[in-house]
């Protein structure tokens, strides 16, 4: 299977990076992080950096956070490349491609609940794989995966195994709305994205992801980890921790804040005293962006109170 969707902003840049925020909240400390990690790396390399809304899950989503948090972004002089795109509104695009995997062969009706996947252990079996189910409205759309999950070499990380086989991948759900695996890649594609930085609590997901792409025919992309901020050991800042909203009255405490957990203070004197505006920061971290600084740990502890990070002392 090849793949045709043409991005319209491949042409611009070797290197594509994206943001891909899910509208259910604010930014907070660790989003913010991300956001700055994937547009240094973007901008270091000479790239084009786009913002991608993931509001697929339409039910989880809180109104005016998306433009809060294009607010928060702009603030802190994350400008992204181009329009930005929402999930929401690409539908026809993602129902084209179940349609045509289900032509193909490559997907099928699926009406296995949780309840008796749950049974199975918890992990779907292939039950309906053979059983030429018909859609009367309350069934998912699963994709076959026959290949092993994929290895990968990060860009942060380095080499991370991947071992055992992927579990056929709801693509529709029961209720109707497309799945996030399914339109992450779709959309990865069609903007031609290239590489992609995120946090290190989506490292496990990421040899699934290279092994769905594949099977759908859509372009590899590079991938760097960078390490989560968490209040305690295992518990990382989110939306469900009731981790705080960016302060976007102290820009230039924030981004200082993010370059020290980023590694940059070993390259850069961090502290507001240096830089003239939040602008010249931002230009003074692009040149001196280097991965290998970044610390090779899957988290790191930050203030409790967070995001009143900026309280402690730099």
């Amino acid at each position: 299977m090849t793949h045709t969707a043409i991005s319209p902003h491949s042409h611009h840049s070797a290197y594509v990076g994206r943001f891909a925020p899910s509208p259910s909240g604010s930014l907070h400390f660790g989003s913010l992080i991300t956001a700055l990690a994937s547009y240094l790396d973007a901008k270091h390399h000479k790239g084009t950096w786009l913002v991608r809304m993931e509001d697929i899950d339409e039910p989880r989503c809180v109104k005016g956070a998306d433009a809060a948090i294009l607010t928060t972004l702009e603030r802190h002089h994350l400008q992204w490349d181009g329009d930005v795109l929402y999930q929401s509104q690409q539908h026809p695009r993602y129902q084209e491609k179940v349609n045509q995997l289900l032509q193909q062969g490559a997907a099928y009706y699926c009406r296995c609940t949780r309840k008796q996947i749950k049974a199975m252990g918890g992990r779907y079996n292939g039950e309906c794989r053979t059983q030429n189910i018909v859609d009367d409205g309350h069934v998912a759309v699963r994709m076959k995966l026959d290949n092993p999950l994929m290895s990968f070499d990060d860009g942060m990380i380095g080499h991370v195994d991947a071992g055992g086989e992927p579990e056929d991948c709801v693509i529709k759900r029961r209720d109707g709305l497309f799945s996030y695996h399914l339109v992450v890649a779709l959309d990865d594609a069609y903007q031609g994205v290239t590489h992609i930085v995120r946090g290190r609590d989506l490292l496990d997901v990421t040899p699934f992801h290279k092994t769905l792409y594949a099977a759908l025919g859509c372009p590899p992309v590079s991938y760097c980890h960078v390490p989560v901020a968490a209040v305690a050991a295992g518990r990382k800042l989110s939306k469900q921790n009731h981790a705080k909203p960016v302060n976007n009255k102290h820009v230039m405490t924030n981004l200082l804040h993010c370059l020290k957990f980023l590694g940059l203070a070993n390259v850069m004197p961090l502290d507001s005293q240096h830089y003239s505006s939040p602008e010249s920061l931002i230009s003074a971290a692009i040149s001196h962006w280097d991965r290998k600084l970044v610390p090779n740990t899957a988290e790191i502890i930050v203030d409790s109170n967070e995001s009143t990070y900026y309280s402690q002392p730099l």
